[in-house]
């Protein structure tokens, strides 16, 4: 079995969250009392959101790439970015290390695309939702994305990063998601993507009257199957 390296921390709730995912796939394809070879380097998410709204996206990479290496050195086989935004310097993470970044918006728009969707909405970061590194991926595979409409984007960016960071999750929030995924349904959305890693925490997909793509457990699922 090969190890796989998780920069993590970002936050520490969707963390624990790729951790639980690993070893519950590694053993239920190893059987017995198996688990992953994991190893983990945190970050602190404080600084990361500080230089984020800074725009500070070289001090963002300083960070992570040096986690990167440190996970390298350390022994690990491949490494994932544990959050949706900070795939925005994915490449950037890519060159500083030999190993493979398994990049989560590629491991989403192949799931999407398995279930021949045309056009999904993204919730996530105003970053993943407006940016185009995220979407661009899912662009490769003929995929449309649909997003909401502005203020609906700010109320999501500010759960995640006044709420979600801290472990909350308020049913008065997920009522306001559901509406939100309404709207997208109602303008074409086949599926939607819960493009940050807490989301998932908020919205199940039992949920939603379409598919829902938990980024975490797909990005989960994408480091086992390079281990195993």
């Amino acid at each position: 079995m090969k190890t796989i390296g998780i920069i993590g921390g970002i936050t520490w709730l969707s963390t624990v969250e790729y951790y639980k995912f690993i070893n519950q796939m590694v053993n239920e394809r190893l059987g017995g009392v198996n688990a992953a070879k994991v190893i983990i380097c945190s970050v602190n998410f404080g600084e990361i959101k500080t230089l984020t709204e800074a725009g500070d996206w070289d001090g963002i990479a300083a960070i992570i790439c040096d986690a990167a290496r440190k996970l390298e050195n350390a022994g690990a086989d491949c490494l994932l970015i544990g959050a949706n935004t900070m795939h925005k310097i994915a490449d950037t993470v890519q060159a500083s290390v030999k190993i493979p970044v398994i990049h989560i918006a590629a491991v989403t728009a192949d799931a999407i695309a398995q279930k021949n969707l045309k056009t999904v909405a993204l919730l996530g970061t105003k970053y993943v939702m407006q940016l185009d590194f995220y979407k661009n991926k899912l662009a490769a595979k003929g995929i449309t994305v649909i997003i909401p409409e502005q203020p609906e984007i700010n109320y999501i960016n500010n759960a995640i990063y006044t709420e979600f960071a801290k472990g909350l999750f308020l049913p008065e929030t997920k009522q306001k998601f559901l509406q939100i995924i309404d709207q997208l349904i109602a303008r074409g959305a086949e599926g939607v993507i819960s493009g940050c890693t807490e989301i998932p925490l908020l919205i199940q997909p039992e949920d939603c009257s379409i598919p829902v793509f938990d980024t975490t457990m797909l990005h989960a699922k994408a480091a086992v199957d390079f281990v195993l």
